[in-house]
């Protein structure tokens, strides 16, 4: 097996530097973050439910999902404290076919990893910003 370098994909620096989580989010994250650690660590009594699309593709149906399971989340925050997993990958994709948004954000179109993983990262930062 042998490898043709097309381009290179950027660092995640770069990533970071190119994207940065908006300042409104950040706060909203952290305390987010921190809700998490305390389900997953015992610290709250909340049950942590994690959940969400198995193969995420189509940025707005994965940002109106999750807007609704945020609506969900603040019906039930006392007790339960749900975590959105936006999946973005089809790992039992071998050979030919769609591999996923990371690798091809557009099944249309020939797939382009640096392009996929700026795709990703929008997405994620659309559903911060939107939940």
């Amino acid at each position: 097996m042998s490898f043709t370098k097309i381009r290179r994909i950027p660092t995640v620096a770069q990533t970071l530097t190119d994207m940065p989580v908006p300042r409104d989010c950040i706060a909203a994250k952290k305390v987010r973050d921190r809700q998490i650690v305390d389900a997953l660590t015992g610290m709250s009594d909340r049950f942590a439910i994690i959940i969400g699309p198995c193969s995420a593709h189509d940025e707005d149906s994965v940002c109106e999902y999750i807007r609704r399971l945020a609506t969900v989340n603040d019906r039930v925050k006392d007790r339960v404290v749900i975590i959105p997993r936006i999946y973005t990958n089809k790992p039992r994709t071998t050979g030919l076919g769609y591999k996923g948004m990371a690798h091809q954000p557009d099944p249309q179109k020939e797939p382009n990893i640096v392009e996929g993983l700026r795709a990703i990262r929008g997405m994620h930062i659309r559903a911060l910003r939107e939940t």
